[in-house]
């Protein structure tokens, strides 16, 4: 069969250049894309804040552990100091339990919870929406370790008991020797809701003929596991999951400084704590070094993201009913128990809490939350002090504006390296995700000597800007993800239109509204739930982590006040998770609107 001869397009003249409007072949400039001038002038502000808030700062700290505090050359001096100190092997080895361990559990369980189809997204998706000052608030009086005051220390004393071991001798749960547990499930239990929203999107898209063609053939439940479910998508989908609980292990700081007592923080402390005790947020060889060593176990995890992401996860189009159906025939017995047993313990530490939270600042110190009188007086305490409401006004204000903020530098980046592809669009990609992993612990010495230089060290304006940094590689890349998926032929025919580029920008970014609704709910959730940047960077105010942090010190005297505290800093993340996770759910799998 002769093939037909294929003729070349006329070109025509659009937006003062020479274009050819031609379908066929790979993308090319002269086709579609303007000069590579405005792409980089949207890139520009991303730019200055990833260079000289992360990228600098990054190579400062490397420099910082290879010389001396004169500067000179010291090659791996300072890693030898600070692996030799009392202690370092054991904070390293307990880091790299907890990136090990808590993403296997995590994974195991949110797979268990999505095939059951029983388990509501609602009441899982909550934890992730406290701070971790919160969740650390709450564990610790689960575990207090009072048999009458901690839910927790009672039923293990209880289990003891039934082994023969007597009360005053049963371990608890936050002495040396289980902190660590007793950590690790606080952490579970935020971020479960995680891996069932994923897993629950990846299994409605699995066909139905799979499991079928397996039972066909005589397979059994395992079978239809291995061969229908796993190989097909799950095993990308547990490796992206696992990939991102495990950083998110590394930044556990806020959980382990208010739950861990004093006595047991270095048998808890991960290398985020350590790094933190040792330096603050100087720049100090041995700290450099130990931040260095950090980086590079981050490095190892992001690639790790990156190959077990090849696939995309999960499709955009969701199976027909018939999947469904055949996805419920596989359940387990265990599965239809699961979710039950799930939503008892998560409402237990959230009952703990708001027990504490109503009985007033004198029994809840003495009696625990199992007081039988209910009061508001915590509630009016905290209400009465006006550095409260201050810091609930400075927080509001720091989070809508970082927020603001975070979208109008994301948005022009992400149509940038999503429509308009400058040269080295794909390592840009590759950076914005190593960014993203980057904790703010290992890069805080050297931001504050950038602040310093531009005299907005220790100020509200310079804590706005960490936040900016920090949260926009991740914005720019689930708005780049939502840009690419606008079809072409939307930008062609704003083009055609004679529209300026400006023009097309602002008619494709609409259409990305549902990953934008997702960024900014986002972003306001980080900012309004931080206490690590607050920390290390505070400004003129005081956000509401530090406050909630300040009151733990003495955990047992301020329980009332604190419990009532706690629940009032989480109730606004909360509603905005609550009414907005639909939207965000749709943003960051569904992508733009078509």
């Amino acid at each position: 069969m002769t093939r037909p001869a294929r003729t070349r397009p006329a070109p025509a003249r659009l937006l003062g250049e020479t274009v050819v409007i031609d379908d066929v072949g790979p993308g090319r400039r002269s086709r579609a894309y303007p000069s590579g001038g405005f792409a980089s002038l949207l890139l520009v502000p991303i730019a200055l804040l990833l260079g000289g808030i992360l990228l600098w700062p990054v190579g400062r700290t490397v420099q910082a552990s290879l010389t001396g505090p004169d500067g000179r050359w010291v090659g791996l001096a300072n890693f030898r100091i600070a692996l030799a100190a009392e202690g370092t092997w054991e904070v390293l080895g307990r880091t790299v339990l907890w990136a090990a361990v808590v993403p296997v559990v995590v994974i195991a369980l949110g797979y268990l919870l999505a095939a059951s189809r029983r388990s509501g997204t609602l009441l899982l998706l909550a934890p992730m929406a406290l701070p971790l000052v919160v969740t650390g608030v709450m564990f610790r009086l689960f575990y207090d370790p009072d048999p009458a005051r901690g839910t927790g220390t009672a039923v293990l004393t209880a289990l003891a008991g039934l082994f023969g071991v007597p009360a005053g001798a049963a371990p608890a749960w936050l002495g040396p020797d289980l902190i660590t547990v007793a950590l690790m499930s606080a952490f579970v239990w935020a971020w479960i809701g995680l891996p069932v929203v994923v897993f629950r999107a990846a299994l409605d898209a699995l066909p139905a003929d799979l499991a079928d063609a397996v039972r066909a053939s005589g397979g059994g439940r395992l079978d239809v596991l291995r061969d229908a479910l796993w190989r097909p998508l799950l095993r990308r989908t547990a490796a992206i999951v696992f990939a991102l609980v495990a950083l998110g292990t590394a930044r556990a700081f806020d959980l382990i400084l208010v739950m861990a007592p004093g006595s047991s923080l270095d048998e808890a402390a991960n290398l985020a704590v350590r790094v933190w005790q040792t330096s603050g947020s100087a720049t100090t060889g041995p700290a450099a070094a130990l931040n260095t060593l950090w980086l590079v176990a981050l490095g190892i995890g992001v690639v790790a993201a990156a190959a077990g992401g090849r696939q995309a996860w999960p499709p955009p189009a969701p199976a027909p009913a018939p999947a469904r159906a055949a996805a419920e025939r596989t359940r387990w017995p265990v599965r239809r128990a699961l979710p039950v047993l799930v939503a008892l313990l998560w409402a237990v530490p959230v009952l703990t809490l708001v027990a504490t939270s109503l009985h007033s600042p004198r029994e809840a110190a003495i009696r625990g939350w199992t007081a039988a009188s209910l009061r508001l007086s915590s509630y009016r305490e905290v209400l009465a002090q006006d550095e409260v409401l201050r810091s609930f006004l400075f927080t509001a204000a720091l989070a809508l504006s970082v927020t603001v903020l975070v979208i109008v530098v994301a948005l022009p980046a992400g149509y940038a390296l999503a429509r308009l592809r400058p040269p080295g669009t794909s390592a840009a990609g590759a950076l914005l995700v190593a960014a993203s992993a980057v904790p703010v612990q290992v890069v805080a010495g050297p931001i504050n000597e950038v602040l310093a230089r531009v005299g907005l060290a220790g100020t509200s304006v310079g804590l706005g800007l960490v936040h900016v940094a920090l949260g926009a590689p991740f914005a720019v890349l689930v708005l780049r993800n939502a840009l690419a998926d606008v079809p072409g032929a939307r930008i062609r025919a704003a083009r055609i239109a004679g529209r300026r580029e400006w023009g097309v920008f602002w008619r494709t970014a609409p259409a990305a509204a549902p990953a934008i609704i997702a960024v900014a709910v986002l972003e306001f959730v980080q900012v309004w739930n931080d206490f690590v940047v607050g920390l290390l960077f505070g400004g003129s105010g005081t956000p509401l982590g530090l406050m909630v942090f300040g009151q733990t010190r003495q955990f047992v005297s301020n329980s009332g006040t604190l419990a009532a505290f706690a629940l009032l800093a989480s109730v606004p993340p909360l509603l905005v998770i609550v009414l907005a996770r639909r939207q965000v759910i749709a943003g960051l799998v569904s992508g733009a609107v078509r």
